[in-house]
């Protein structure tokens, strides 16, 4: 197949592309230097005919990220989506556009159902980017109901595994953890943790994520999922597992109250992804915190003990 992927320089885009790439798929990757989307027409020049259309690119960051630039988050995420929009439409309509939506769109309160992904109002903070993400799953079900285009939209909790960013920007929080522990164990810093560290959080192993993803790109038609594990854990459990394997005392990790935390709770419901995939390969958490641990300390720069 043809395949066109937006967002392909980043966490996820990277892996994707390079599973479509080992399946004999022909990929156009697009980064934001090859078509900035928040420029109408900067997908006029990408001519060919694809069969599938992955769009990943969104303009955000973690942390408190979302709470300081929700107008920022809306303009830059409302032209990019609607310029994918409006190029699959009127230029790509053989395409299959698949997209990635956010669990931080669900309300607050109850299971995160898809049903349920409309209802309510996202956890504040969280509130300009989650109703983009919103709107641009409205969009796939507007242009599929009157044009009979063909769409998926994936909702992915939190990724982890080797290859996350390690320049400037704010880190999701279970590389922070890792990160913050890391420098501790060598030499640094006391690990301050945002939080009293009972917030519950839910991940996904990022090869274990993009393999699904391809695996029901062909059986997810005009609908939405889920894409999680189901599970959760607190931030005081996954830094216990993340000092027991770099062998430092969690005893020594300091908590601040006074930071910004988001949701108390998130964990994705997984019975519909259950009943399409119900023998799905899963990394186990502690083997992938291993393995991400393993790849972040040769990539990040910490000070030796002395």
């Amino acid at each position: 197949m043809r395949i066109l992927v937006t967002g392909a320089t980043g966490f996820l885009g990277t892996n994707l592309v390079g599973k479509l790439i080992a399946a004999g798929h022909q990929v156009t990757p697009l980064g934001s230097r090859d078509a900035d989307l928040t420029v109408p027409g900067a997908l006029e020049k990408f001519s060919d005919h694809y069969d599938r259309i992955y769009h990943l690119a969104a303009w955000t960051q973690a942390g408190d990220f979302c709470l300081k630039n929700p107008g920022a988050q809306w303009l830059n995420n409302q032209r990019m989506n609607t310029e994918v929009l409006a190029w699959w439409h009127s230029r790509q309509p053989q395409a299959k556009l698949i997209c990635m939506g956010t669990s931080c769109a669900y309300p607050e309160e109850g299971r995160l159902l898809e049903e349920r992904y409309f209802d309510g109002k996202p956890t504040e903070s969280l509130f300009s980017y989650a109703m983009t993400k919103r709107m641009l799953l409205a969009g796939l079900q507007a242009l599929g109901k009157q044009y009979g285009h063909r769409w998926a939209y994936f909702i992915p909790c939190t990724l982890y595994g080797p290859g996350y960013h390690t320049d400037d920007r704010q880190l999701h929080f279970i590389f922070d953890l890792m990160r913050k522990i890391l420098v501790a164990h060598r030499g640094g810093p006391p690990a301050v943790l945002w939080g009293d560290g009972h917030q519950k959080r839910e991940l996904v192993f990022l090869e274990d994520f993009s393999r699904n993803l391809v695996e029901l790109s062909d059986s997810i038609e005009n609908d939405w999922i889920n894409l999680g594990t189901g599970e959760e854990h607190s931030i005081r459990e996954f830094a216990g597992m993340i000092c027991e394997l770099v062998g430092y005392d969690p005893a020594k990790i300091q908590y601040d109250t006074s930071k910004y935390v988001g949701a108390r709770s998130k964990v994705l419901d997984v019975e519909k992804l259950e009943r399409l995939l119900p023998n799905r390969k899963r990394t186990c958490l502690r083997e992938g915190l291993e393995v991400s641990l393993r790849w972040l300390s040769n990539n990040i720069v910490v000070p030796e003990k002395p």
